[in-house]
């Protein structure tokens, strides 16, 4: 179930994807979605109420139009109208499929949504749960900047002036993409996955000590920029401290965990002179690798591990 802190309005929702508006009560600018759940009500219709989701947006397809149509008028309106006195959030009609008098009576009865969309059942079903699973995802703002490097989404974090903002601009002039700088919001879309995006207000802006804010769109063109992108890898900076040790073969996964959900992490050590947008790069490719089941670091401990062994056999 969706945190109900969030939510969308649902005039909204039948903008997006472009419902027929068969009946539209007084107050629909009032009226949200809090759920990204479906339900296509074929029990209900039959009678059965029991665990039945009013605050889910119901769905009207071929088979509970079928069973509809089995039915007499007077024995349809009775069942449409214990299912409209739920109180349903609203009714989509799918496939185009035509609209029985007993349920657009019943919806002005009630003072319920009624939309058509020409769209299959499982298909609109999949896309209206996809949009809503974004829009009322768990959420958190974190400090920092979020950029694409070779289709990897990095999270960078760090103390403020450590040069997060500056390493993004270096990135984006070697052809990779912004999607946020300075404030990052971050959204649970799955038990697996976290997307994260700009607020509205500074999307495709950067801050610059000593410039000021810059627009990379307008500056380096539509594709320096990204609405919205995973959370692949986090890469912390930190100042360099002398003598402290630092990770050299990267045999250990380090996991920075937001939302519940673990993200592989680096610790990259700043000071001048390192080139910090060519480490990304460089940890953008291996995180890749490793997703695709190469392991750099274990591949080449293997192969110390055998030389070694190899040299015991040799000495005996």
């Amino acid at each position: 179930m969706t945190s109900p802190q969030y939510k969308v309005k649902l005039s909204q929702l039948a903008k997006e994807f472009a419902f027929e508006e068969i009946h539209i009560p007084e107050g629909i600018e009032h009226m949200y979605v809090r759920r990204s759940d479906m339900s296509r009500p074929g029990l209900p219709l039959a009678g059965f109420f029991t665990n039945f989701e009013s605050e889910r947006i119901q769905l009207i397809g071929n088979m509970e139009n079928a069973y509809l149509a089995s039915l007499s008028s007077t024995d349809r309106y009775d069942a449409l109208d214990r299912f409209f006195q739920h109180d349903i959030i609203a009714l989509l009609i799918t496939s185009g499929l035509q609209i029985y008098p007993e349920i657009l009576e019943l919806a002005k009865k009630h003072n319920t949504p009624l939309y058509r969309t020409t769209i299959e059942t499982s298909a609109i079903m999949a896309a209206l749960i996809a949009s809503l699973s974004l829009s009322l995802a768990e959420r958190i703002t974190r400090h920092g900047v979020l950029v694409e490097v070779y289709g990897e989404g990095i999270l960078i974090l760090g103390d403020s002036g450590i040069g997060k903002s500056e390493t993004a601009i270096e990135l984006v002039k070697r052809g990779h993409r912004l999607i946020a700088d300075d404030a990052v919001e971050i959204k649970k879309v799955s038990s697996k996955t976290l997307v994260g995006t700009a607020p509205e207000v500074i999307r495709h802006y950067i801050e610059l000590r000593g410039i000021g804010i810059v627009d990379v769109r307008r500056i380096f063109g539509m594709g320096s920029v990204k609405e919205t992108e995973k959370v692949d890898l986090v890469i912390n900076f930190e100042i360099w401290e002398q003598g402290k040790i630092y990770e050299r073969f990267g045999l250990d996964t380090e996991y920075t965990e937001i939302l519940g959900i673990k993200i592989p992490s680096i610790t990259v050590p700043v000071k001048p002179g390192r080139n910090l947008a060519v480490i990304i790069e460089i940890a953008a490719m291996n995180n890749r690798q490793k997703k695709m089941g190469y392991n750099t670091a274990v591949e080449f401990n293997n192969k110390l591990m055998s030389q070694y062994q190899q040299n015991v056999d040799n000495d005996k």
